[in-house]
């Protein structure tokens, strides 16, 4: 029986390389939104954050995340993206 391959990924934060059911989808549409996408399936550009805030808070104050998304990201857009990790806990 052949083992089925777990896709990784690198967290943002940390730069340590999980699985990506372990990790938060981090995703910038078209129009230059940034939400969290649950699903994995959300089109545009990823980033993956681990499931803690001082991951969150690490790409932040290096702007790894801005850099991965390739846009600037507001203190409010900070603030919903922490709310939500703490409520996926």
């Amino acid at each position: 029986m052949k083992v089925k391959k777990v896709p990784q990924r690198m967290c943002t934060g940390c730069m340590e390389m999980k699985p990506k059911k372990e990790l938060i989808r981090v995703v910038k549409n078209k129009e230059g939104e940034v939400s969290i996408d649950l699903t994995g399936k959300k089109p545009g550009r990823g980033a993956y954050i681990c499931k803690s805030v001082e991951c969150l808070e690490k790409a932040f104050k290096t702007r790894k995340l801005e850099r991965n998304l390739e846009t600037t990201l507001s203190q409010e857009v900070h603030e919903k993206l922490k709310e939500e990790i703490r409520d996926e806990r």
